[in-house]
């Protein structure tokens, strides 16, 4: 076998050691537009000159009145890979005019981001309209490249983590809620990115391996109706014979134990012993064999009452006796909130018929679809179910695919820039700012506050006259506490604060949420969350923030903001 070449292997030790930068995006995932610029900004000789974008959205996801910002952890690992290969330079030449000056493709080989300065909001922040969720400066030429793959980093990343938080705050705290929308996402890379940042909005953990490999989010999942039909009852595993789980006495047979146990839960359920699906039994034993201490049982293969159920009774009692614990049972088809009911009732009297009390308690998982009306059925008081597994509505985003959001040039050379249009929405704030969130007396969120950089910081505790967005009059707060919002994480190419790990940036998340008020937080026809400028000659008043808008019917679309 031929020796593998000394740049695999060094592409292959980096991987090793540092899994995510498999994921990370190319320079090349770009818009031809962006390159086209580069070219005419070389031209004009103006490569160099320093510039400072703000990447931002306009309206608030889904009809409501909050985003979760995500995606900085997959832009800042962008930037400091950023490096244009001579395959990508080659490229490029062939869709640039034939006459192109070479010295502008030597040019892009020697770009790099060691000049670009990033401000942002850290991953699980709140963000509004308007504020902007980064601050990109540096050389004219490199920051206007960045464009396109920040918004792709940015976009999609928010808007899965603001669902997830969505059906987060339906489900509750005390729900475990499990993504599974891989094989229904937008591609390879749109799955990775929905389970991190699924994880990220408050889901629990997914089924998705790479996720949990790559960025370290917690996998979870057992079996399919295919492993159960695949069985006959006719097949014998080579080995059945099952030790007791504290390691002491001899071993058991399992399947022949789950036979005698089935023919008692059959006498308790008033079943003939025929009813149940051999098959679906023999694939219940193969699975506890191999998971004794993680056994689930699929219930509804064939039947529920009259095949599902029982099997996994006679299963889950035969592991009892061994001291092996099932984690749980799912259903995946019907009324899934009154099955659930009715197999809780089951389980409570066979808990008390063989006394065996920690069946009464046994995890009931549900999936089969589940969108926000569902999960308020599910999520109700009295419910019974406790896992509930989501796929499509979560990784899909179907209420609203696109959070639109857009990355302006503010200033050049210092000089504030701002784009007029003839619709006062796409209208931009000019100059390099800042950003602050103003909290009352009690803690509460009072609204965010955007100024010139240079201008002096509200400070807490002083009067400060404040130009809601869309307002005819400033508004005067007095802010017990004052928070800037952008953080500088990268200086000059260099990283300037550690990065917080996913399960982090997650808890920080949810301490975010746990501030907004209820009257935000309402997932229909919640109170619009002011931001407001400090009343400056250069910014002037906002311009208006959109109405929220109703969540788009199922199979809408959202147009292109530029």
């Amino acid at each position: 076998m031929a020796a593998e070449p000394e740049s695999g292997r060094s592409e292959l030790m980096a991987a090793e050691r540092d899994p995510e930068g498999r994921s990370a995006a190319q320079p090349l995932l770009t818009d031809l537009y962006q390159a086209t610029m580069a070219l005419g900004y070389w031209r004009a000789g103006r490569a160099r000159d320093h510039a400072e974008f703000e990447l931002f959205f306009r309206r608030c996801p889904f009809g409501g009145a909050f985003t979760l910002a995500a995606g900085l952890r997959d832009c800042v690992r962008f930037l400091r890979a950023f490096r244009l290969r001579d395959a990508d330079v080659q490229f490029l030449a062939s869709v640039l005019p034939p006459d192109t000056d070479p010295a502008f493709f030597e040019h892009l080989r020697a770009l790099d981001c060691s000049g670009v300065t990033v401000r942002a909001l850290p991953e699980g922040s709140l963000a509004f309209p308007g504020v902007p969720l980064l601050q990109v400066s540096g050389p004219l030429l490199v920051v206007q490249l960045l464009e396109t793959p920040l918004l792709c980093l940015v976009s999609y990343a928010s808007l899965v983590a603001t669902n997830a938080a969505r059906l987060r705050l339906i489900a509750g705290p005390e729900k475990r809620l499990l993504e599974m929308g891989l094989r229904r996402a937008q591609g390879p890379d749109g799955g990775l990115t929905a389970s991190t940042y699924s994880y990220l909005g408050g889901f629990d953990s997914s089924s998705n391996v790479l996720a949990g490999q790559l960025r370290g989010v917690p996998v979870a999942g057992t079996l399919a109706h295919s492993f159960v039909t695949s069985f006959s009852g006719s097949e014998v595993p080579p080995d059945l014979i099952l030790a007791p789980a504290a390691g002491e006495g001899p071993g058991v047979d399992l399947a022949a134990s789950v036979k005698e146990w089935l023919e008692r839960v059959c006498a308790h359920l008033g079943l003939g012993v025929q009813e149940p699906h051999p098959g679906e039994r023999a694939a219940f034993v193969a699975y506890a064999l191999a998971f004794p201490r993680a056994f689930q049982g699929l219930l509804d293969s064939y039947s529920v009452w009259r095949s599902g159920l029982p099997n996994f009774l006679a299963v889950a009692l035969a592991l009892g006796e061994l001291g092996y614990r099932p984690v749980g049972v799912r259903l995946d088809s019907g009324d899934l909130l009154q099955l659930a009911q009715e197999v809780r009732g089951v389980f409570r009297a066979t808990a008390a018929h063989f006394q065996v009390p920690w069946l009464e308690s046994v995890s009931i998982a549900v999936s089969n679809n589940i969108d926000e009306e569902e999960l308020v059925r599910l999520a109700q008081e009295g419910s019974e179910v406790n896992v509930i597994g989501i796929g499509t509505s979560v990784v899909t985003c179907p209420q609203q695919p696109s959070l639109g959001c857009v990355y302006k040039l503010v200033s050049v050379g210092g000089q504030p820039r701002m784009k007029l249009t003839e619709d006062p929405e796409k209208q931009t704030l000019p100059g390099s700012k800042a950003a602050f969130r103003l909290l009352g007396y009690d803690g509460s969120l009072l609204l965010d506050v955007l100024q010139l950089a240079e201008e002096p910081p509200p400070q807490a505790g002083q009067e400060l006259r404040v130009w809601p967005q869309g307002a005819q009059e400033p508004r005067t707060v007095r802010p017990a506490q004052v928070e800037p919002l952008l953080q500088l994480w990268i200086h000059q190419g260099q990283l300037c604060e550690r990065l917080p790990s996913l399960a982090e940036s997650r808890a920080f998340a949810q301490l975010s949420l746990s501030r907004l008020s209820p009257e935000h937080k309402r997932l229909r026809s919640p109170a619009l969350y002011q931001v407001g400028g400090a009343p400056s000659p250069v910014l002037g008043p906002l311009p208006p923030q959109p109405p929220i808008a109703p969540p788009l019917p199922a199979g809408g679309t959202v147009g292109e903001a530029a």
